[in-house]
């Protein structure tokens, strides 16, 4: 309780960007501080358990639970973020050029609603910073996967360079990578998601990732983010050409240009909107992958996810890990523990040693 009762009142008092770098800043000098990071697993670190480590894409995942890009866009606190319950992170999004992004404000809260509106524009430092950064942790308690896109700037035509620049100058440090072609604050970057440039773009992307997998030695995966703001024919056909592809799974979802049901005047303001109300829509187009790829390109689920029965229902539709955002903005870093120990107990419920055995459960 100690986030509810004493961090969170403080930092909703704060902008929400200037709470943002705070929080950053935080976790980043916590982290390197001697025995910093030993006190943030101590108060807020998830222990793992067999039932709920997952090895998928060739590696190991401790617990499930993943931050989703967009908090770290430049890998700066990533010891501290892997030491409060994460079972892996997303850095980024990263650009191969740094860019201011978007003009504040930019990061809006919905407490009402429990949401999040952001119009931050792929701001960072690019990827070569973070390639320096990436490459001077001496220790990565987790995995870490790099989610890269394109510069503001850079058109469509050409979009595929910068994502081959990101891989390149990254390759060495990445996990594995996600191709973020989804977000709404980026002119253009949607349309990404749909025909020939969609096609184009993941042949580029995986012929940029053998170069480097031969390079280095070493094949790493790379997955695809799309958006929940597509019709049922769209999806379909997104999910077969990411299929087609090759490439190795999904992220369901980026954020949603939606505003239903929303109460909160901010719900006016342009950006992509996370958090509770992206819920369903999220779990719902982790189904329609799920069951359209036959259970058979993994998928990480993503949107809306607070609680452990959120988490359990995006499992059950076809996500083999999940990821927060929003959530730990509201609900703060024991937001990780409370789902870990909600999941073993509704996947002991339900008769499973294995969280494995649970992933698309909703179709058999």
């Amino acid at each position: 309780m100690l986030y509810r009762r004493i961090a969170k009142p403080v930092f909703f008092k704060m902008s929400p960007e200037t709470a943002h770098h705070v929080v950053i800043d935080g976790l980043k000098h916590a982290g390197s501080l001697p025995g910093g990071a030993a006190t943030l697993r101590g108060m807020y670190g998830v222990k793992e358990t067999e039932d709920l480590a997952v090895d998928l894409f060739g590696i190991h995942f401790p617990n499930p639970i993943g931050l989703a890009a967009g908090l770290d866009k430049n890998a700066e606190a990533v010891t501290g973020f892997s030491s409060i319950g994460f079972g892996f992170m997303e850095v980024g999004t990263v650009t191969p050029v740094g860019q201011p992004g978007n003009d504040r404000p930019r990061l809006f809260r919905l407490p009402p609603d429990e949401a999040l509106v952001n119009r931050m524009g792929f701001n960072n430092l690019g990827a070569e910073s973070m390639a320096k950064r990436l490459a001077a942790l001496k220790h990565r308690p987790v995995p870490v996967a790099v989610n890269i896109g394109k510069n503001k700037l850079t058109p469509n035509e050409d979009a595929h360079k910068d994502y081959e620049k990101c891989i390149s100058a990254l390759y060495p440090y990445a996990d594995f990578f996600v191709v973020n072609i989804s977000s709404p604050n980026t002119p253009d970057l949607r349309k990404l998601q749909h025909g020939h440039e969609l096609k184009s773009l993941l042949e580029a992307v995986r012929a940029e990732m053998g170069v480097q997998a031969k390079k280095y030695g070493n094949a790493k995966s790379v997955l695809v983010k799309i958006a929940p703001d597509v019709s049922d024919e769209e999806l379909e056909y997104m999910t077969d050409a990411i299929a087609a592809s090759g490439v190795d799974g999904i992220i369901a979802t980026n954020t949603t240009i939606s505003r239903a049901g929303l109460t909160h005047r901010n719900a006016s303001e342009t950006g992509g909107l996370s958090g509770k109300p992206l819920r369903d829509r999220s779990t719902e187009v982790i189904g329609r992958v799920y069951r359209q790829t036959e259970g058979k390109l993994p998928i990480i689920g993503s949107g809306g996810i607070f609680t452990s029965r959120d988490a359990y229902d995006k499992i059950k539709a076809g996500a083999s890990l999940i990821e927060i955002y929003t959530a730990l903005i509201y609900e703060g870093p024991e937001v990780n523990r409370a789902i870990h120990a909600g999941l073993r107990e509704l996947l002991r419920k339900d008769g499973f040693r294995h969280i494995n055995e649970a992933v698309g459960a909703d179709h058999r």
